[in-house]
């Protein structure tokens, strides 16, 4: 019997977009021997037809008509690889409505509006997947909707930004600065020009969200996950924390309980012997923790076209899989959650001080410590004069408190600085 035809309208044909295209061409036979259904990469909406590409795509293929594709009748499953929320939305719920199952890698348009597209996409009856929105190549998407479906996931940490994993990787091996490292992460194309998303935890925190939703069956958005990024942390803070037994290391963080669902990203001390403490350069991991389950991590690169690429084909034979049963797979009715604000975490911190050289700074420091009711597990000064500095760790502390602890040591005439706030994994 021959292998029945899956007709694919490609929206972007970027670095990703033409991977896509390279590996449907070297695997077509494989796919076709494999799932008895032959890909065919129909049409492409780019926004210029005449620049030359690293694919070969025929003048019958290429178009620069995004809505022409998605309400073409003869496509069967659309491939979203524009980026952005509009026009990105807008095409994919049209291709829902007429009924095409949809691939996103689009983790901005799904860590904002994702609620939305998914209803769509269960009113429609058709697939909405979005493998490639976190983590690139990595599996974790359909391990956290279908493997685990039957667990209780407790708590989810993971490096999930290749572009800090690689910075904070340089500042911790070669004790180059911040920038430094950044420098060198953009001359390599880990960074882009403009780096903000990824320093400052934006990115992070989108695939934050995406990960929370699927994991705990809850609609959370972008605007729910508390984020900071790695522009503050010093080869300093990092040194401590080698001395400590420590890594530094960008996080995601999403935990559930019956008090709600916390989802954040930020700098955090992660103990040596921890897997994540392990995941070096631009690679990502996430360690997921389940009731039944236990400890499960998952790793590999986290971007790059054709890893990213190859978590897109996985989700298109799925798709197509999928549409010649006559079935589909969604998240169901996601549930609405109480999100627990940071100020309600419970966390042990790293606190760097600068401060007077002179008697009685370390009782005023604990007196301010013990007034909030924040115990400091230890204290160490580093420095004379000019150079003296405060290193403490805390007991375990709420959020609340500890932010407190900070406003008022800004307060203390012997305090010259508050630095860097660090949160330590494995407490709290």
């Amino acid at each position: 019997m021959d292998p029945a035809v899956i007709r694919v309208g490609l929206l972007g044909c970027g670095n990703v977009g033409g991977a896509l295209v390279e590996l449907v061409d070297e695997q077509r036979d494989a796919i076709a021997d494999r799932t008895g259904m032959r890909l065919d990469v129909a049409r492409v909406a780019v926004r210029n037809t005449a620049k030359q590409r690293a694919v070969a795509l025929g003048p019958d293929v290429l178009t620069h008509d995004a809505l022409a594709v998605v309400d073409d009748p003869s496509i069967d499953v659309v491939v979203e690889l524009i980026g952005g929320i509009e026009p990105a939305r807008e095409l994919i719920l049209t291709a829902l409505a007429n009924g095409k199952a949809v691939v996103t890698g689009n983790k901005e348009l799904l860590a904002n509006v994702g609620g939305e597209l998914f209803e769509a996409a269960e009113k429609a009856g058709v697939d909405l997947l979005f493998e490639a929105a976190v983590a690139g190549g990595i599996p974790l998407i359909r391990p956290l909707r279908e493997s685990l479906a039957g667990d209780r996931v407790q708590r989810i940490l993971g490096i999930v930004n290749g572009t800090t994993n690689f910075i904070l990787t340089r500042m911790t091996e070669e004790g180059s600065t911040f920038h430094e490292a950044l420098a060198e992460a953009q001359e390599l194309g880990y960074a882009e020009r403009d780096p903000t998303a990824d320093v400052e935890g934006f990115d992070a925190a989108a695939k934050a969200a995406i990960i929370a939703t699927v994991a705990f069956g809850v609609r959370v958005v972008a605007g729910d996950v508390y984020n900071e990024g790695i522009s503050g942390v010093t080869p300093a803070d990092i040194a401590f924390a080698r001395r400590l037994g420590y890594v530094v290391k960008l996080l995601v963080m999403a935990e559930a309980d019956s008090r709600g669902v916390a989802v954040r990203v930020h700098p955090a001390m992660v103990p040596a012997d921890h897997p994540l403490a392990a995941v070096r350069e631009s690679f990502n991991a996430v360690f997921i923790e389940g009731a039944a389950v236990g400890d499960l991590m998952l790793y590999g690169r986290g971007a790059g076209g054709r890893p990213t690429a190859s978590a897109v084909l996985g989700d298109v034979i799925d798709a197509a899989a999928n549409r010649r049963r006559g079935t589909h797979a969604g998240l169901g009715m996601l549930g609405k959650a109480r999100i627990r604000h940071i100020e309600e975490l419970s966390s042990e911190y790293y606190i760097a001080l600068e401060v007077v050289d002179r008697p009685g700074v370390l009782a005023a420091v604990a007196g301010v410590f013990g007034d909030n009711g924040v115990s400091i597990k230890q204290m160490e000064q580093e420095g004379i004069g000019k150079d003296a500095r405060l290193i403490l760790i805390t007991h375990t502390a709420v959020e609340r408190a500890m932010q407190a602890t900070l406003a008022d040591l800004r307060d203390l005439d012997v305090v010259d600085r508050v630095g860097s706030l660090l949160r330590v994994v494995g407490s709290g």
